[in-house]
């Protein structure tokens, strides 16, 4: 007698349209209409298995059973991720090359973040006194591009940042996309690489020295496990691995302004200066909306699980944001609730907003702290540090297109310094 289930499975040909089309929601629906945390499919042409809840994360990061080599879809590595980078490592290659990003992430090293996150937000300040309209969201990546740029010792001048945040934005806003915004995503990668290859370059032929502890110091002259430099675009790869996330906090700091408008009850609650709080509502941002629609995998090798047989090399999703709403982890999962995170136990499988599992061993992203850090300074502005106004516009936002950012950006005016 077998001792494995019959997995749900989604009848049809292949449902690539069906996941573009429901977005956010595609693994979610699926797992509400089969009552069952999984559910097979397929998507791309192939077999795929979708999964969701803190179980699933448990076993999805599990890196007996999971690689990322190949698991992410080409025109994803050509736009999100390039080729070669962290991101689709595994075992101790995975674990020598993620070494490299969490020693960035030292009590000194997010100081120093937090300062420079500051002295940009106080620029970007003065500048918006002097002007009647702000689209917070195009402001903030430049924002960020700034701050990325400084901490990583990346050498940019003031009249080229906006078209590198511009260039930088279009390899995440591109990534879900086809047609021509994903062509122009691909080709903004293609740019940035070339030219961030140029600087390692410049920095081992001694042509140009940046700090000993920066990123690009760092990333350049890091070594592989056979002792060697890793190649010029490779290089590149990782340290866009930390320009673009950062810029990429621009979404959520598009929501920080959403919700500090929707919810000015727990805005008053801010003003206390309640840093407990301020984190509070960090998380809860990026818990309530949307950011990773889902993370992909490929099974190592075959096994079962809760008597579902998982096949070697199956395509296997893991749902990001359906796990950050699953009422079976969260009380009133669709209600914007900071204080809920005063009790949260912290697993690093319930709540996953930017991945799960152990930070060295595992794929949770490194940049996890570098994100939550910057939002809080970011609140602190948004929340206490200036007023402002905010007309009327369409604050609403897709489920579909990923990322999600609201329709109007976030328009704010008459920006003043509070006294």
């Amino acid at each position: 007698m077998s001792n494995t289930n019959q997995m749900p499975k989604e009848e049809g040909i292949d449902h690539s349209l069906s996941l573009m089309r429901e977005g956010y929601m595609y693994i979610s629906n699926r797992c509400h209409s089969f009552n069952s945390e999984i559910f097979e499919t397929r998507l791309l042409g192939m077999k795929a298995i979708c999964m969701k809840g803190k179980e699933a994360a448990e076993l999805f990061y599990d890196t007996e059973k999971f690689i990322r080599k190949d698991a992410a879809p080409n025109r994803v590595a050509q736009t999100l991720f390039g080729k070669n980078g962290v991101q689709a490592l595994d075992g101790q290659a995975h674990k020598h090359r993620k070494e490299m990003f969490m020693s960035l992430m030292s009590p000194d090293g997010l100081q120093i973040l937090n300062d420079i996150t500051k002295e940009q937000w106080e620029k970007a300040v003065d500048k918006w006194e002097q002007t009647d309209r702000v689209i917070l969201y195009d402001e903030a990546k430049e924002i960020m591009c700034k701050i990325a740029c400084q901490w990583a010792g990346v050498p940019v001048q003031e009249d080229e940042v906006k078209e590198l945040a511009k260039k930088l934005g279009a390899m995440f806003e591109s990534a879900a996309t086809i047609g021509p915004v994903h062509w122009l995503g691909r080709h903004a990668r293609n740019q940035v690489e070339k030219w961030v290859g140029d600087l390692i370059n410049e920095v081992r032929g001694g042509k140009l020295n940046p700090p000993a502890n920066s990123v690009l110091h760092r990333f350049t002259w890091h070594r592989d496990l056979e002792g060697n430099l890793l190649d010029t675009e490779t290089a590149a790869v990782e340290v866009i691995n930390i320009l673009r996330p950062i810029v990429a906090i621009a979404v959520f700091i598009n929501f920080i302004g959403v919700a500090v408008h929707h919810y000015p009850e727990e805005r008053e609650k801010l003003i206390s200066g309640d840093a407990n709080y301020a984190r509070m509502f960090v998380q809860e941002v990026r818990r309530f909306y949307p950011f990773f629609p889902f993370v992909v995998a490929l099974v190592k090798k075959e096994f079962t699980s809760n008597g579902y047989k998982f096949e070697e090399g199956t395509l296997t999703l893991l749902d990001i944001y359906g796990t950050n709403h699953d009422p079976m982890i969260w009380e009133k999962p669709d209600m914007f609730y900071p204080d809920r995170f005063a009790k949260w136990e912290g697993s690093p499988f319930s709540f996953i907003p930017q991945g799960g599992g152990d930070y060295l061993m595992g794929h949770r992203c490194a940049g996890e702290w570098v994100t939550i850090e910057i939002m809080k300074v970011t609140l602190d502005y948004l929340a206490n540090q200036i007023d402002y106004d905010v007309p009327d516009q369409d604050l609403s936002f897709s489920m579909v297109n990923m990322p999600s950012i609201p329709h109007s950006k976030v328009e704010i005016t008459n920006v003043k310094r509070r006294l």
